[in-house]
């Protein structure tokens, strides 16, 4: 009687099975480190932030912001190294519970553009127009008092005495004086050796890069609405804004006026002799 090996005995073990399974992220390293490929060469091909090409290659997806934008990273990264996306979105997708439901109310997915934010309503045009209207309003009734005034004293046999008015004429009431621009202080501040660059939000929030001229991050991070950030350096500043729109320059003292559409991708760089878009 030959002993021979039983059939369980001649099955793949379960891990020799999972090795051979690579996975998303680690396909999309290899595949780029065969393409001679550093991570900052594909963010710059790809506009994709350096940290989301990092957490995507650890198969780390929180950073991309949800399954729709994560499957839109996984095949523009894809294309980049020179690699199929069908197979690797698939397999995302057998990992993450299934293809997302389409989206129609919105685009699922732009490369290089990031969604503006709303913008609120314009407060200044508002305020403006109602100091108008309240001028106005105390220019009538100062008027309407100095008619109804003369025509008193004539019904009284009266004269009316030029120059003078039966009724005070109230003070026309004066705008508030409008309040200094907040770069004031950065105008002021702003050395003549040195490259200022002052980046504000008003409008809306947008991620933000700054660089000194020899690489050295400075910033790298959402700028909130309302805030403001100042980077200096001895001789050029390399920002990236991720929503332009809703942005703020001042470069050594000088506002930039650029008429940036929301949610446009601009890389610039300004030296000591701007304001001018590098």
């Amino acid at each position: 009687m030959s002993i021979g090996n039983s059939p369980e005995d001649e099955r793949p073990f379960e891990d020799d099975r999972e090795e051979a399974r690579i996975s998303v992220g680690r396909a999309l390293q290899q595949a780029r480190i065969a393409a001679g490929l550093t991570v900052d060469d594909v963010s710059n091909a790809t506009r994709v932030r350096i940290a989301i090409v990092h957490a995507i290659e650890a198969d780390d997806f929180t950073p991309c912001g949800g399954d729709v934008y994560a499957r839109g990273h996984i095949r523009t990264l894809a294309k980049a190294v020179r690699l199929d996306p069908a197979p690797l979105l698939a397999q995302y997708d057998a990992d993450h519970g299934g293809r997302p439901a389409p989206t129609p109310a919105a685009p699922l997915f732009e490369a290089e553009r990031i969604r503006p934010e709303r913008r609120g309503p314009n407060w200044t045009a508002a305020m403006v127009a109602a100091i108008v209207a309240v001028i106005g309003f105390v220019g009538f009734t100062a008027f309407k008092g100095d008619d109804e005034g003369g025509k008193a004293q004539v019904a009284d046999g009266s004269t009316p005495t030029a120059g003078k008015s039966a009724t005070p004429t109230p003070k026309s009431e004066k705008p508030e004086s409008p309040k200094p621009d907040p770069s004031d202080s950065a105008i002021a501040a702003a050395p003549q050796d040195k490259v200022t660059v002052r980046v504000s939000a008003p409008d809306g929030k947008s991620w933000i890069s700054a660089k000194d001229h020899n690489g050295r991050l400075l910033f790298d991070g959402l700028l909130q609405q309302g805030e403001s950030k100042t980077f200096q350096d001895s001789e050029k500043i390399n920002l990236v804004l991720g929503d332009a729109g809703a942005i703020q320059l001042y470069v050594n003292g000088k506002k930039i006026d650029d008429d940036w559409a929301p949610g446009a991708v601009e890389r610039l760089t300004y030296t000591k002799g701007d304001p001018q878009v590098g």
